[in-house]
């Protein structure tokens, strides 16, 4: 330790860089003049799993830097004996199990904007933009070029970064932060050439220095993806087709704004949603998958107010039926017409952002039975999605924002209005820190306005091997950003307390270890009620051979009051001391077969209650070679006597018994030819059945359940439910040029619901085979065009 507190007590390093006349070929072989006399980064050093360790001999790394008026250039010597160098194909941002090399630039020195370059030794690509606040963003995709060769002592990457790639402003002679990184896969060890302390702070603090650089100045940053997508689909005899062109733009309007743009969307390959049975009081949602609301949205995520999944959802109104009445087509989406992103930051560290999106005037099909006629009725107007974040970076890890969300609705609809002030504070010994948050939501229906009022506040030592915290989140009955964010609930005054010991060094069987554990206090805010509290254990670990497991144990004590599931404002529903816990392993990924598994069960410690759950999981995985990976995963989950909100009857909250069965097959599979094409698979079925006792339960003013009131199942609708889904996607994409894609994709999907809850899996399954088929192809092809490589060419013609 006494060399690691040396090592980390040094000043930054610092690499010279010169200028070139002759910029390097591209190729992996380091044969260029402009690599003869280039100052050398090495000695690096490792902070994983072991901090302040030097590399070994045969596995050192030396790394070159050059530049001239068009980009950065980057080679690396990455010595290594060739058997011990993993590398898996794999498609771009996937590290699969692979050796890499990473370069950090962050033209602003400011330690908290970093831009994130990778390199693998097949030759894929990734890239991230990072920052303390919400880590490495590998939605962001930029175009860079770069070359590997595998040699008989190591590997060689050579690099071209171009300067649209970065965003700075123009500085006679800048200093940049950099870092190189160097990770083995095959030992999970990972170096850096400048020292690193994973203890404390965040990793940006721990960047070099790159100096002389001169007369720079930034690119016309201006690039242009036309695309064309077609999209054939057949359901039920029924096959329509529609065809697109577009265009997407990326402007640089200053040295560190960017304007992003997709002025036609097409979103016609995202992929399925998960669906599956919903039988909580919460919404169900679904992660995004369209690129552009995944890419470079960093800044809007700020106080969690920003759920792009609400631009083209489901539309916001609803039908008013006439007598003999009914709706024919009720849409399920909302076009998005067009959108645009601004965001960058200042050289004093301001961030700003502005997002923008319009989707267009939607209506719902509504048929008289009697008559024939047919009408139409808006439900959704057209309508604007607006954010605008301001955040202030300083010292280097820490933050204050301000960001604002609207929803604009034509007509007489619902607008909606959030603000949140953000602050995010860090000391200067990096040791200790507070984040607060003040959000206030307006909602402007018709018949009036309503403003809520949410808050959070942490304090916590963020160094060391123990670390703890302190917690309160508050929401106000009125409270309400699901126009454009996502809140599950409202109504809440929680306090939580969590502490945890965790290792950075290997001890004699583990890598590292990690022990935490909560204490939550829970009520409404209005009234002031106890709702319920809990505590829990867990532990995570990974052992020299790389494998992890780990597990955890949660207990709610005493009576617990559940103000959400009767679905009636004011009502509660009481379970009392229910423990839960769950098992998990890893096996390590490097080995040819490895898998995951996970046991678990849940229980209820209550009198006339005798409800358990158990679960488990297992997921093997096949590297049949480097190019082709499948994998297969198997989920079963079996609650006995569950008790849950069934329906209302009157003023009657009616509540029932019930068995949940639920088991989830699902297989991907990869076949990457090389860095630029590949061959994907995934396949998910998912089937729940739920099954009802005849008697039910009326839900008391006490919170209690009673059979005294005599309800059945034949009193009310048929609860029991079979719920199938089958999604396959199948796909080919060839990155023909930089930035340039052509993909293919085949999907099949089939959807039952129905109440023979009694069937069992094949039974249920040879149900789902007899109802429609959808089949989708989809065919995309997207190029991408420079703006400065037009300008070479018109000035190299007109010399």
């Amino acid at each position: 330790m006494l060399c690691l507190s040396s090592i980390l007590a040094q000043e930054k390093k610092t690499l010279q860089i010169s200028r070139t006349d002759n910029p390097p070929k591209i190729d992996g072989v380091l044969d260029d003049a402009a690599w003869e006399n280039a100052m050398e980064a090495k000695d690096f050093t490792q902070f994983r799993p072991t901090m302040g360790v030097a590399e070994k001999d045969f596995q050192k790394t030396v790394v070159k830097m050059t530049y001239d008026n068009d980009a950065i250039y980057i080679a690396a010597y990455l010595y290594d004996k060739p058997e011990l160098i993993m590398k898996q194909v794999t498609s771009r941002d996937n590290f699969g199990q692979n050796d890499f090399f990473l370069v950090v630039l962050n033209p602003n020195n400011d330690a908290q904007n970093d831009t994130e370059l990778v390199v693998f030794p097949t030759g894929t690509q990734a890239d991230a933009i990072a920052n303390p606040s919400n880590g490495e963003d590998f939605g962001w995709n930029a175009v860079w070029d770069s070359a590997v060769k595998i040699v008989d002592d190591g590997w060689i990457v050579e690099m071209k970064i171009p300067y649209a790639v970065l965003r700075f402003s123009n500085q006679e002679e800048p200093t940049w932060g950099l870092q190189f990184h160097r990770q083995f896969r095959q030992t999970r060890e990972q170096y850096t050439w400048n020292p690193l302390d994973i203890t404390k702070g965040n990793i940006g603090l721990y960047h070099g220095e790159l100096k002389g650089l001169k007369d720079i100045e930034p690119p016309t940053r201006l690039s242009f993806y036309p695309f064309a997508s077609t999209l054939i689909n057949t359901f039920d005899g029924k096959t329509t087709d529609d065809y697109s062109l577009g265009l997407d733009v990326k402007y640089g309007i200053s040295e560190n704004f960017t304007l992003d743009m997709t002025l036609i969307p097409d979103f016609s390959q995202a992929g399925f949603d998960n669906r599956t049975l919903n039988l909580g009081p919460f919404e169900q949602t679904f992660s995004e998958q369209r690129q552009f609301f995944t890419e470079g949205v960093d800044l809007f995520s700020k106080g969690n107010l920003f759920f792009s999944r609400r631009v083209g959802n489901r539309p916001s109104g609803d039908v008013t039926l006439n007598t003999n009445e009914e709706v024919t087509n009720f849409p399920n989406t909302v076009k998005v017409l067009n959108a645009a992103k601004v965001s960058g930051r200042t050289k004093k560290g301001l961030g700003i952002g502005v997002f923008n999106a319009i989707t267009e005037k939607t209506n719902a099909i509504i048929r008289d039975s009697i008559t024939g006629a047919v009408r139409e009725e808006v439900v959704e107007p057209l309508s604007n999605y607006n954010i605008i974040v301001l955040d202030q970076q300083f010292n280097g890890n820490s933050s204050i924002s301000l960001i604002n969300t609207n929803v604009t609705r034509s007509g007489h609809f619902r607008d909606a209005n959030v603000t949140g002030l953000l602050a995010d504070i860090t000391n200067k010994k990096n040791t200790y820190n507070i984040e607060g948050q003040v959000k206030m939501s307006n909602v402007n229906n018709l018949d009036g306005n309503t403003t809520g009022l949410s808050t959070f506040f942490v304090a916590r030592k963020v160094h060391g091997n123990f670390r703890y915290s302190f917690d309160h989140s508050y929401a106000d009955t009125k409270y309400n950003i699901n126009d454009l964010g996502l809140q599950y609930r409202n109504n809440f005054n929680n306090f939580g307390v969590d502490a945890s010991y965790r290792t950075f060094e290997p001890t004699k069987k583990l890598n590292n270890y990690y022990i935490g554990t909560y204490i939550n206090y829970t009520r409404l805010a209005d009234p002031g009620e106890y709702t319920g509290s809990s505590f829990g254990f867990n532990y995570n670990a990974q052992t020299k051979t790389l494998h992890n497991f780990g597990g955890n144990i949660n207990h709610q004590p005493g009576k617990q009051f559940d103000y959400f599931e009767p679905r009636a404002e004011g009502r509660y529903f009481i379970y009392e001391n229910r423990i839960n816990s769950n098992l998990w392993v890893s096996t390590n990924y490097n080995k040819t077969f490895a898998f995951d598994a996970n046991l678990g069960g849940a229980t209820y410690f209550e009198k006339n209650r005798n409800t358990n759950e158990y679960w488990f999981g297992v997921s093997p995985r096949v590297r049949f070679s480097d190019k082709l990976l499948i994998s297969y995963s198997f989920d079963y989950n079996m609650i006995y006597n569950d008790r849950g909100y069934t329906d209302t009857q009157g003023n009657d909250i009616i509540f029932g018994e019930r068995d949940q069965k639920t088991i989830v097959n699902s297989i991907s599979g990869n076949y990457n030819f090389n860095s630029f094409h590949a061959l994907s698979l995934t396949f998910r079925n998912y089937w729940s059945t739920v099954m009802y006792d005849n008697e039910l339960f009326t839900l008391q003013d006490n919170g209690r359940l009673t059979k005294d009131t005599g309800y059945t199942v034949n009193d009310i609708e048929d609860p029991n439910v079979n719920f199938n889904t089958w999604n396959l996607d199948f796909s080919y994409s060839w990155q023909f040029a930089p930035g340039s894609q052509l993909s293919a994709l085949y999907r099949n999907q089939l959807f039952n619901f129905s109440n023979a809850s009694s069937d069992d899996y094949f039974d249920s399954l040879s149900d789902l085979f007899e109802q429609p088929i959808q089949h989708t192809f989809s065919l995309r092809l997207v190029y991408f065009i420079d703006y400065n490589n037009i300008k070479n060419v018109f000035n190299k013609k007109s010399s």
